[in-house]
């Protein structure tokens, strides 16, 4: 089911145009109903309601409930409801894997008639949910999809999460199961030469993480990272070069007060104690500092695989990811970094609502063909 037309996947795929920041070519998607800069993509806009982002009433916040109410709050308020695109059976399998120490779930689909396929490509996803929420069953559809389109298999992971399992619980639940699908590829029917993975958001993090680990442990092999609007770098830590600015979003007079309310909170440098996310996630504030935490702090990103990084257009955390692309780039890695204009933070929960959820999974699908 789609609340759109299919021409607009058609504008998103065929009308793009290519920017420079930082020194990097950026793929810029079109918002296919608003031409105007500045303005947030009309679809979008509307999926806002009464959603935290899109309220600005000047009212000073009330007091901060304790983290212990706050967090199941948060959780339950995290994700969109979407749609399932897939045209053929995708068939949906479940496993417990504990390499890491804790149980971890795994949840893997593909499309029935590939079943026999023992050279499949595959993707290990992470949710996001600011490493103390989030669901796997937010990004099902999104993965399904991607099964279908890329004739993949595509592993769900169901990491622990913060603050009862802080760092590194999480990123050891992802890099191993990673390894895990790496070193049981035969048993799954897939290529152990075309893994990659990916993430949204925390989840992108992740992504970023495990990619370093693996290059720093010499294994899982992973032929390819997809960070979709990745947090890689922690509360105020930064490296030289590395500045975040409103200056850097051009902003419509009509959709200011929507935009910068809310939709630019995330990336923005704060202290650590005024991050509810990370002070759940990290109990050493050093950790901040450590490149498995904030990637972009990496020693060195030589080596890494090849990555695509998506951003959208009014969302805070399109610094990071557009920095870290250039970094990646200026690594020698193979790089493909998009913008989609007028699209804010967790675009790709609302698959079905918004094209641009779909476009971006026909474009990590087409990527991971030609691996």
């Amino acid at each position: 089911m789609r609340k759109y037309d299919a021409i607009d996947i058609e504008k998103l795929q065929k009308g793009t145009s290519i920017i420079e920041n930082n020194g990097i070519p950026v793929i810029l998607k079109p918002s296919p109903g608003e031409e105007r800069p500045g303005y947030l993509d009309p679809m979008e806009l509307s999926l806002m309601g009464d959603h935290w982002a899109g309220r600005s009433n000047g009212e000073e916040p009330t007091e901060m409930p304790p983290m212990e109410v706050l967090i199941p709050i948060m959780r339950e308020n995290m994700g969109f409801p979407n749609y399932n695109l897939n045209t053929v059976e995708i068939h949906t399998k479940y496993e417990e894997i504990t390499d890491s120490g804790n149980k971890v779930g795994l949840w893997r689909y593909y499309p029935r008639k590939s079943e026999k396929n023992p050279k499949r490509p595959a993707l290990v996803f992470f949710h996001g949910g600011g490493w103390i929420g989030g669901s796997v069953y937010t990004v099902e559809n999104f993965c399904k999809l991607i099964a279908e389109l890329a004739d993949a298999v595509v592993f769900n992971v169901d990491y622990s999460l913060a603050p009862e399992k802080p760092f590194p619980n999480g990123l050891n639940d992802n890099y191993y199961a990673v390894k895990h699908v790496y070193d049981h590829a035969e048993a799954y029917g897939i290529d152990p030469e075309k893994i990659s993975v990916a993430g949204d958001s925390a989840g992108g993090n992740y992504a970023a993480a495990v990619s370093l680990k693996a290059k720093d442990e010499g294994t899982p092999m992973i032929a390819m990272q997809v960070l979709i609007y990745p947090a890689v770098t922690m509360a105020d830590a930064k490296v030289e070069g590395y500045e975040w600015s409103e200056e850097f979003f051009e902003v419509s007079e009509e959709h200011k007060d929507i935009i910068k309310s809310g939709l630019l909170s995330l990336g923005r440098p704060s202290k650590m104690e005024e991050n509810l996310f990370l002070g759940a996630y990290i109990s050493n504030e050093e950790n901040i500092y450590h490149p498995y935490v904030s990637p972009m702090l990496a020693e060195s990103h030589v080596g890494l695989p090849k990555a695509i990084l998506a951003g959208a257009e009014f969302d805070g955390l399109r610094v990071h990811t557009e920095f870290y692309a250039k970094q990646l780039k200026e690594a020698g890695v193979d790089t493909t970094c998009i913008r989609y204009k007028g699209m804010t933070h967790a675009f790709i929960d609302k698959l079905g609502h918004v094209p641009q959820a779909e476009d971006l999974c026909i474009e990590i699908a087409n990527a991971i063909r030609k691996l």
